[in-house]
């Protein structure tokens, strides 16, 4: 993460875009909205509306990233979780905007290099996982900043996640929840077998891990930024891009950092 804390977003955000997913409801909404307020195309806007869940939210950043068209987002929820969105409702959504707090997300950058020796890189907001492919677990070394801490993992995967997605995939495999301005990032085993007492690591964000799958023809293993997969991968690093800065928008009864700590209570 490369904000601490949400800062208040008090300049009026005159240009919206609005984009939404192809979920009955979500275009419902979009239709509501659009009869309600004007809006302009995602590269003229200074700031995007996202109407959908928390993938529809992923996909959304992942759009702006791959257009370098970077803008803030202010989601609402039309889907199921909703942990990256703020409550759907028409009303006042002007005075939300300048009301909202604004929290910078720095993604992590996944490089994978296939069995194949294909090469690929892709920016991850919640988390690189490695998933077995095949009913044989995966065997993987793993890296951290050069150094071999773990020469033979046996799991069915393992993965790398930020303060903003430790409460996603990582949280479901018993990885730590880590608070917003925590500098840290999750390492955590998916159904771990060797070792049996290994849960999991905490490091510093500037830690670069590296994953090397042992023998990955007959234990083939995918990687998974997000939502992109690249199959049969050899050897994959993920560190923290700090060159890239996502902005999410929050109302202030709502705001990220207070929900990610909740989170740390909900039983």
């Amino acid at each position: 993460m490369s904000d601490q804390r949400g800062r208040d977003t008090r300049q009026e955000l005159r240009r919206m875009a609005l984009v939404a997913s192809p979920a009955p409801a979500a275009q419902a909404a979009e239709a509501e909205l659009r009869a309600r307020y004007e809006f302009t195309m995602v590269d003229d806007a200074d700031v995007v509306i996202a109407l959908g869940g928390d993938g529809f939210m992923l996909q959304t950043l992942h759009g702006m990233l791959d257009r370098h068209r970077v803008r803030p987002v202010f989601g609402m929820n039309l889907g199921t979780v909703g942990f990256l969105m703020n409550e759907w409702r028409l009303d006042a959504l002007s005075d939300r905007l300048a009301r909202a707090r604004s929290f910078s997300v720095a993604p992590l950058r996944m490089d994978a290099e296939t069995i194949d020796g294909e090469r690929f890189a892709s920016p991850a907001i919640n988390e690189v996982s490695l998933l077995r492919e095949t009913r044989q677990t995966a065997w993987v070394e793993v890296s951290v900043d050069g150094r071999v801490v773990l020469p033979e993992l046996v799991c069915d995967g393992v993965l790398v996640a930020t303060a903003a997605g430790s409460t996603a995939y990582n949280l479901s495999a018993q990885g730590p929840i880590l608070p917003l301005g925590s500098g840290l990032v999750a390492l955590t085993p998916i159904s771990a077998f060797r070792p049996r007492r290994w849960r999991g690591a905490i490091l510093p964000e500037t830690a670069r891990v590296s994953f090397r799958v042992i023998d990955p023809v007959k234990r083939p293993v995918s990687a998974v930024a997000d939502q992109r997969e690249i199959r049969d991968v050899s050897v994959v690093q993920i560190s923290m891009d700090r060159s890239i800065a996502l902005t999410l928008m929050f109302d202030p009864e709502h705001a990220l950092d207070d929900r990610i700590t909740m989170e740390q209570f909900a039983v």
